[in-house]
């Protein structure tokens, strides 16, 4: 048995794999064999470590030295000071100030110490594409002890107990959904996962099939024993080959090792998994869809009752679950549910997994007990906003979700404190925004993105979205009327009460939760025509505040039409005649002289000759005139 002094662990996910991980593995292994070191330090690809912002990103173990934004230029050093020398090479590590110490190690730094693993527990420290390394890690116990040990009713009851509720989206109790099923007599029966996550911002699911593909296998198989299934899908979009691969593999793997198939470790039980690709349609993440796309059919939601656990899969009982619910069943099987319990709230226990991206300085995924307060994942683990901008609102729950603005930061983490805010936790993704974000432009992103989506099936969410969203346009066009936020609040409530499926059903939440904390922007986009952000086009002006204007050429290097003009010590101007509102100088400015004003400005500014100094027109005054 080989033993190495040394073990390199360095993300395989997608993010990593795209900043050039797959060469930095050839490299490093390379110099590693022409320094004769090949026998003592261990190169292991795994799956997403979780820190994507930092990416290319390696963890040496035992040490627990983590290494950020690696380049195969920098393999030569990190061989030569760390494994040769003994000297971790500083300048490659994380940078943030640590109290501890002057080396920060991995367990020292917020992102990673402030996280409770479960779901994720395998996260960056095994080979994603060998079952040796997962079952070194006490991989397939728990579907040892389900087959051999229990009966399907007490795999059941000890879910049911565990409280774990779904972490697709809807939070319905895991154990409860198979308690159904496996009343209903019938000798076919189907196990599925949702691995589809079509929410903008969402790699949770993704992340997991990745990294750690035999755990959702796992999963599924204690799955299938509960409810006595023989045949299971899983369902991924076709947009993940990487997931796809390692999955496929994973499912070769443990046929091999007698995990699954024909009477799987002796016990008699039969269970057969394959992979079927979704063509990336959002509304197949709906389970009802979702089986009819399994059947060959367009992906459209059916009425229910009666619900899948009696009529699913071709009209026979299934259970659907996703991803992340099947990576929490095997440790609650192996350590019991009260054990999973000692996490989280009475209602939301154990852990959730998360997505954080956007105006955010530590973008990844992360996984955090239930309960914790938002404003702990944001600032805390995700390191707050970056750039000296302001916290303004972070988006949960996808295009389903909603807006929660700084002053509800202290709400708690749950299903049920979350849903009073107007938003759902969701599948887990979470996207921060900045105060250069305009939040009526955020509720008609959304709204872009549903209304496409949209399977037609139903008018409430057919017409009700479109309606929407050409409202949303009028406002970001300068074209909106006051009675236009009443009205919007109105079909929002026709659309939640009436649509078929989830899709429609959540739709409004995005608009709802803007317009109630946010109401100021959509009044100054209708009656003063400003989107004070300067993100809608036709209603800002960018001017420059001579007074406060440094004359540092920053804005002017930065204009891709060349509309700023000033020599060095004179104080920059915008020719109005040019400027095309994309925002570029505004963001780069470090002094703030770079201002946003109404649409009413713009002709004013345009006609005014280049001799008269800008101070002498009364900005404030231009403010909420028409042109």
């Amino acid at each position: 048995m080989e033993r190495y002094r040394a073990s390199v662990m360095l993300c395989g996910g997608t993010g990593c794999i795209a900043g050039g991980s797959l060469k930095l593995k050839n490299a490093l292994v390379e110099e590693l064999k022409n320094k004769g070191l090949e026998n003592e330090i261990n190169v292991v690809l795994t799956g997403c470590n979780g820190f994507c912002a930092e990416g290319p990103v390696m963890t040496v173990y035992p040490e627990d030295i983590f290494y950020e934004k690696v380049t195969v230029a920098d393999v030569p050093l990190i061989v030569e000071e760390h494994f040769i020398k003994g000297r971790p090479v500083q300048k490659l590590m994380y940078k943030e100030p640590l109290k501890k110490q002057t080396i920060p190690l991995m367990k020292d730094i917020p992102f990673f110490s402030l996280q409770v693993l479960r779901a994720l527990r395998n996260k960056g420290l095994v080979d994603a594409e060998k079952i040796e390394e997962y079952i070194a890690r006490d991989g397939y116990q728990a579907a040892a002890k389900a087959l051999i040990e229990m009966t399907p009713a007490q795999v059941v009851d000890e879910i049911k107990r565990s409280g774990l509720r779904g972490r697709g989206g809807a939070g319905f109790p895991t154990g409860l959904k198979w308690e159904l099923c496996a009343r209903v007599k019938d000798d076919n029966k189907f196990i599925l996962c949702n691995g589809d996550e079509g929410d903008p911002g969402a790699f949770m699911d993704r992340s997991v099939m990745e990294a750690d593909p035999h755990v959702v296998l796992e999963g599924m198989i204690i799955g299938a024993k509960a409810i006595s299934a023989n045949k299971g899908y899983i369902y991924v979009r076709a947009e993940y080959p990487l997931a796809v691969h390692r999955l496929q593999l994973a499912i070769s793997q443990a046929k091999e090792y007698g995990l699954l198939g024909e009477n799987i470790l002796g016990t008699g039980f039969n269970l057969d998994i394959e992979i079927y690709q979704g063509a990336g349609a959002f509304v197949c993440g709906e389970e009802t869809a979702l089986m009819r796309s399994i059947e060959g059919k367009r992906g459209m939601p059916r009425p229910r009752p009666p619900f899948p656990a009696q009529k699913g899969l071709w009209d026979k009982p299934s259970v659907l679950n996703n991803v992340e619910t099947y990576a929490n069943i095997p440790q609650i099987i192996l350590n019991g549910a009260d054990w999973y319990r000692s996490l989280g709230t009475e209602k939301s226990t154990g852990t959730k997994v998360f997505a954080l991206s956007g105006a955010i300085s530590n973008i990844g995924l992360i996984e955090v007990p239930m309960g914790i307060p938002l404003r702990k994942i944001i600032y805390d683990i995700g390191g707050g906003v970056p750039k000296g901008r302001k916290f303004k609102a972070v988006q949960l729950g996808g295009p389903s979700g909603g807006c929660i603005p700084e002053h509800l930061l202290d709400t708690p983490v749950t299903y049920e404190d979350i849903v009073q805010t107007g938003a759902i936790v969701g599948s887990g993704g979470m996207v921060v925004m900045n105060d250069l974000n305009c939040m009526v432009s955020v509720a008609k992103f959304f709204l872009e993105f549903t209304a496409e989506e949209s399977c037609g099936k139903c008018p409430p969410c057919r017409i009700g979205t479109t309606v929407m969203l050409d409202l949303l346009t009028k406002i970001t066009e300068g074209k909106g009327k006051q009675r236009d936020i009443e009205l919007l609040q109105d079909i929002c409530r026709d659309i939640i009460a009436t649509s078929l499926c989830g899709l429609g059903q959540t739709a409004p939440n995005p608009v709802l939760t803007t317009i109630k904390y946010f109401q100021d922007e959509y009044e100054s986009h209708i009656n003063e025509k400003w989107c004070k952000t300067g993100v809608c086009k036709e209603l800002c002006t960018f001017y420059i505040d001579e007074e406060k204007c440094k004359a540092c050429g920053v804005c002017k290097r930065a204009c891709p039409q060349k509309a700023i003009t000033g020599e060095k010590k004179v104080p920059h101007r915008i020719d109005q005649s040019l400027c095309i509102q994309c925002r570029s100088c505004y963001e780069v400015c470090k002094f703030g002289s770079v201002q946003i004003g109404p649409r009413s400005m713009r002709e004013t500014l345009k006609n005014l000759p280049p001799q008269e100094p800008l101070k002498n027109v009364e900005i404030a005054s231009l403010a909420g005139k028409e042109e």
